[in-house]
């Protein structure tokens, strides 16, 4: 419709262009207000186009078929009061029937040819013929092939303009379908993947909670219990099982499986300071280097599955660079943005280029590659969005956009 728009705007001002030359030029005597008349109902016409768009209505078939047929109405009035079937502008019947042919379905642009063909056959009958004084045959026949030559030209131009713009629309479309597909699979794989870890963590539930039993009455036997370092060890066992059956209890929250456990309020700087806590106790106490500048605090609901998430780009970063990691989280406009940076050797760039596709890893490892894949899905469902990057200095950067919108709770801000 808005193609259609521009194009009857090119029509009015070749008209008015026209009939001022005819006249002025020529010194024919054209029905000039009967003539701008149509062009009034054509700018008419297109400004209630603008507003039907302005009000979000839904172009469909009908509405494009209506407006085609105004337009072929319009042009059979300037060909009637312009000498009819005689006019060399006859063939610009040929621009409305590819414009039929190409936005509406073969119904509906049978209709148009066949009001075109009457239109065209009666205008071989009716209409106001132009008389040219003094002008001989050659003459006339000059200047009627002049106009076919001028109507040629504006025909193949605009026909040109507009295939182009259906054409670009038509990639735009197949794009986006493709890219919708691969959404689909996407998400399907990680639908089936989840189907899989709940299966396990149910399975891993009975001999990690027989494992904890086991260890505890270990810890009570007097043999073991007068070592220090087998109590150490025992502890640490202990501390691994439960870190396992709390990863466990967090696969089945997210699955919906799990039951008693009540969604926990909690604000941004509380989740991310617990989080850091958690990781650091789990992974490394040294290693991270952690910075909040979010600013004014936001109440939010704790989701196990957005730890993990987060969890899942700082264990890569620290895989990558056990020496160092980098955790900034800011506020930028109603995003939570979240960086984390590491000292390693960065991304290959086949890996940068397929960054968040499964099973793409330079860890060279069977099923390596899922964490990130997992982290994009999860972002994405959220609304946000993960850019993956390398440092100029050295090293690897990925940034999680998340909206506000979408964790938040409430719209009252504290400090913190």
């Amino acid at each position: 419709m808005n193609l259609l728009i521009q194009l009857r705007w090119i029509a009015v001002i070749g008209q008015v262009v026209t009939i001022a030359v005819v006249h002025e030029w020529l010194n024919l005597e054209l029905p000039l207000l009967p003539m701008f008349l149509v062009l009034a109902g054509l700018i008419g016409l297109n400004l209630a186009s603008i507003v039907w768009l302005r009000n979000d209505q839904i172009t469909t078939q009908a509405s494009l078929f209506i407006v085609l047929v105004f337009d072929v109405a319009a042009l059979t009035a300037q060909l009637y009061l312009s000498g009819g079937a005689t006019n060399p502008f006859i063939f610009l019947y040929l621009l409305q029937v590819t414009l039929s042919a190409v936005l509406l379905d073969a119904r509906l642009t049978s209709a148009i040819v066949a009001i075109a063909g009457i239109s065209f056959a009666g205008l071989t009958v009716f209409y106001e013929p132009i008389i040219l004084p003094g002008q001989g045959p050659d003459e006339l026949f000059r200047l009627h092939i002049i106009g076919m030559l001028i109507c040629f030209v504006l025909d193949a131009a605009l026909l040109v303009v507009f295939v182009a713009r259906i054409n670009r629309n038509l990639r735009e479309r197949d794009a986006n379908l493709a890219a919708l597909k691969q959404h689909a699979a996407e998400e399907d794989h990680i639908v089936r993947m989840g189907l899989l870890a709940s299966g396990a963590a149910h399975e891993l539930g009975t001999p990690l909670s027989s494992l904890s039993v086991i260890l505890g009455d270990w810890r009570r036997v007097p043999a073991l219990a007068a070592d220090p370092d087998l109590v150490q060890e025992i502890d640490e066992m202990q501390a691994e099982v439960q870190r396992c059956k709390a990863i466990v209890t967090g696969i089945l929250l997210a699955a919906g499986e799990a039951r008693g456990e009540a969604p926990t309020v909690t604000t941004v700087n509380a989740f991310l300071d617990e989080l850091v806590a958690e990781w650091r106790a789990a992974r490394s106490a040294t290693t991270l280097s952690y910075g909040n500048a979010f600013g004014l605090n936001l109440t939010i609901v704790s989701d196990s599955a957005l730890k993990q998430v987060i969890f899942n780009v700082l264990d890569n970063a620290f895989d990558a660079s056990p020496g160092w990691v980098g955790f900034l989280a800011e506020r930028e406009g109603d995003m939570l943005v979240l960086r984390v940076n590491d000292a390693g050797p960065g991304f290959q760039p086949d890996i940068l280029a397929k960054f968040g596709k499964p099973y793409q890893s330079s860890k060279g490892r069977l099923g390596g590659g899922l964490g990130l894949f997992l982290v994009v899905n999860a972002v994405r469902k959220l609304g946000g969005a993960v850019h993956a990057r390398n440092l100029p200095q050295g090293g690897a950067s990925v940034t999680l956009e998340l909206p506000l919108a979408s964790l938040a709770i409430g719209v009252r801000e504290h400090d913190t």
